[in-house]
């Protein structure tokens, strides 16, 4: 074979095998020990949130939280529409990293770009991403502490429908066992951008941006809210596949929802008494 001819063949091989090659993420860490995963601590210039689930965009991987947790406004405007946000690029520390994140996109940014008017989209649509930094990726697992899951993007049932979530305020002391939680859905909106709540024990500030599991471990939604009426003690839930959707339509098409490697035990009893370490 001609030199040049063996060259090529060689270079041919090369694309291919990066082609076929998998990505940064796709051997995930293992659960029990990954440092990184749903429910870690964000910190967005000090306003502490809880993250909710993995998304990945080919070798890019993010952790979601809450719109609102850059909001620079007070913690009554809850507007996206109308509330300012630290911009897109700020540092976010990720408890079980070595390296801060970047908020990477936010609904509430988005929407003041492309001007939206909805009123609901507004007031509820609430989400973020945080971009890793690729030093860390092979330190994540996508599955959610104590449930397992998420199965994949699910959908919200009918008032009565049983929920799950797991929330990791430092308000608990670090008191695990608190942290899985089981609850109902009492009311939708009529636009079903939100869904209320009421979950033992209730979620509580540093707590916001906390993923939600229906009952067949589907991921459904963002802890938005602590409410006080008309529905006190319940909390507003942001519709996460309306939000993924509103994030695909602007600009992020290619990030999807990863599937937890464990699989989904709603046994919230279980859960508590793994975080009591019995």
């Amino acid at each position: 074979m001609h030199r040049e001819a063996l060259i090529a063949l060689l270079c041919a091989a090369a694309v291919s095998a990066l082609a076929i090659a998998p990505t940064a993420a796709s051997a995930w860490a293992p659960a029990d020990t990954a440092p990184i995963h749903p429910g870690v601590m964000t910190f967005t210039e000090g306003a502490q949130c809880t993250s909710n689930f993995v998304f990945q965009d080919g070798q890019t991987v993010y952790l979601g939280q809450a719109a609102h947790c850059s909001g620079t406004g007070a913690a009554t405007e809850t507007n996206g529409c109308e509330a300012d946000s630290l911009p897109i690029g700020t540092p976010v520390d990720v408890d079980g990293a070595t390296r801060a994140g970047t908020l990477a996109y936010n609904s509430w940014i988005t929407m003041q770009q492309v001007g939206e008017s909805d009123e609901e989209t507004c007031a509820y649509n609430d989400m973020a991403l945080i971009r890793l930094d690729p030093a860390d990726v092979p330190n994540v697992n996508p599955s959610v502490p104590a449930f397992g899951g998420p199965t994949g993007v699910g959908s919200w049932g009918n008032t009565g429908s049983t929920v799950y979530t797991y929330g990791n305020s430092s308000l608990r002391g670090g008191v695990t066992a608190l942290s899985p939680k089981q609850g109902i859905v009492v009311q939708n909106s009529s636009g079903g951008w939100s869904h209320d709540v009421y979950t033992l024990t209730p979620g509580i500030p540093g707590d916001s941006g906390s993923g939600f599991l229906n009952a067949s471990g589907g991921a459904i939604g963002v802890l938005s809210t602590v409410q006080l009426a008309p529905l006190a003690a319940s909390n507003g839930v942001g519709d996460l596949p309306k939000e993924i959707g509103y994030m695909k339509a602007h600009g992020f098409s290619g990030t999807n929802l990863v599937a937890g490697t464990e699989r989904f035990n709603p046994n919230v009893v279980g859960a508590v008494l793994k975080g009591l370490g019995l």
